[in-house]
């Protein structure tokens, strides 16, 4: 297989934003408002801009503690988005998400790039910092999700116990839809990059094995601990 990567012209890029210019006239018209479409997209392709920058020149580094810089910054930024549902940001809600994001996202990450690939160096940037992003935004998305769902599981007057067990499992939606998804419905990120990058798909295959137990891990764990932790520090009530 052909392991050369094309690079996509400039040009042709912008033909990706046809459909979310479609979708940002549909919300329009539809009076849901545009900006808030308009906004992500624009962030999106800015962040990701700046991001290329950085990676080139951490992988150019080659540093343990700019890889380390790299996945401290990760685990504080996807804290504070995961906090976006549940109004004001308060200390301790995000000292709680960090906790729960760290504590959750840490270990997982660690045994997937020690035990599983055995990384040599430990903190290989190309492996560390892609596999660490993977890990803290799908906690951060089911961080997010279970916090809004307990809160509102409470406004509701539901117990504390079956709010908790709720919030939990509508955090696991979108990864258990994904392990049961795999490979029907969908190719994965990672294993489709590494095809499209000429690896062979039974060795891709392998790749995407870990990746998806490690997601559904950090997910669940994260979520757990965020619940247990809020539970424990008094943010499980409704907002006012």
């Amino acid at each position: 297989m052909d392991s050369a990567l094309p690079t996509i012209p400039l040009a042709r890029l912008l033909i990706a934003f046809v459909p979310v210019a479609v979708l940002l006239v549909v919300l329009q018209r539809w009076a849901m408002g545009a900006w808030s479409g308009l906004y992500a997209t624009g962030r999106m392709l800015i962040q990701l801009l700046v991001v290329g920058y950085v990676l080139t020149f951490v992988f150019d580094a080659d540093q343990p503690f700019l890889v380390l810089g790299v996945l401290v910054l990760m685990m504080a930024a996807a804290a504070w988005i995961a906090l976006r549902p549940l109004g004001p940001r308060t200390a301790r809600r995000l000292g709680l998400a960090t906790a729960a994001i760290g504590l959750g996202g840490v270990p997982t990450l660690a045994l997937a790039t020690q035990g599983v690939l055995a990384l040599d160096p430990w903190y290989d940037p190309r492996y560390m910092v892609p596999l660490a992003g993977m890990t803290f935004s799908t906690a951060m998305n089911a961080v997010s999700l279970a916090a809004e769902r307990q809160h509102a599981e409470l406004a509701a007057g539901v117990g504390a116990a079956v709010a908790r067990r709720r919030a939990l499992d509508a955090a696991l939606i979108p990864q258990i839809n994904t392990l049961l998804a795999v490979g029907l419905v969908a190719l994965p990120g990672m294993m489709t990059g590494q095809i499209l990058s000429g690896v062979a798909p039974l060795v891709a295959v392998r790749y995407q094995i870990m990746v998806m137990c490690m997601l559904f891990a950090a997910a669940g764990c994260c979520a757990a601990l965020y619940l247990t932790l809020a539970a424990r520090f008094g943010e499980a009530r409704p907002r006012p």
